[in-house]
């Protein structure tokens, strides 16, 4: 599986750890960047992002910002991206399993990394129940 990985300035620590977290569980990982601590514009990233899962290159995503909730937001413009904020590892299996979340978000200045690391564990190993969900999902998409 293919995963992009993309944060400004104050998810960047985040990010590098993510990242090697998921390269050492045997996921193919794409940075998209932020890589320093200067002030950014996390736009600049989770559009490079979104674009690589509307166009296939990757399969899911991580973004990570201060409150996350910039970057999920810009993410989620993209028309194949279901990003998901996520502050508890409850949060993540529900994304996951209702609602087949595939852009996992998160907020690096509100959880320890410990959680961080836990919260990707659970979004990356829990699969989409379908069923009723799925006439849900489907209906996300604008047209």
């Amino acid at each position: 599986m293919k995963i992009g990985i993309a944060a400004d300035h104050a998810g960047v620590g985040y990010k590098d750890k993510i990242k090697k977290y998921l390269e050492n569980k045997g996921f193919d990982v794409t940075d998209f960047g932020t890589n320093g601590t200067d002030s950014v514009d996390y736009p600049d990233f989770a559009h490079q992002l979104g674009k690589a899962i509307d166009d296939g290159v990757c399969d899911k995503g991580v973004v990570i910002c201060g409150s996350g909730n910039g970057i999920t937001m810009t993410v989620n413009k993209h028309q194949n991206v279901r990003a998901a904020l996520c502050w508890s590892k409850q949060l993540a299996e529900l994304a996951r399993q209702h609602n087949n979340a595939n852009v996992l978000g998160l907020p690096a200045r509100f959880i320890a990394y410990e959680l961080a690391e836990e919260i990707t564990e659970v979004f990356f190993t829990t699969d989409f129940e379908g069923g009723r969900h799925e006439r849900r999902v489907n209906k996300i998409a604008c047209s």
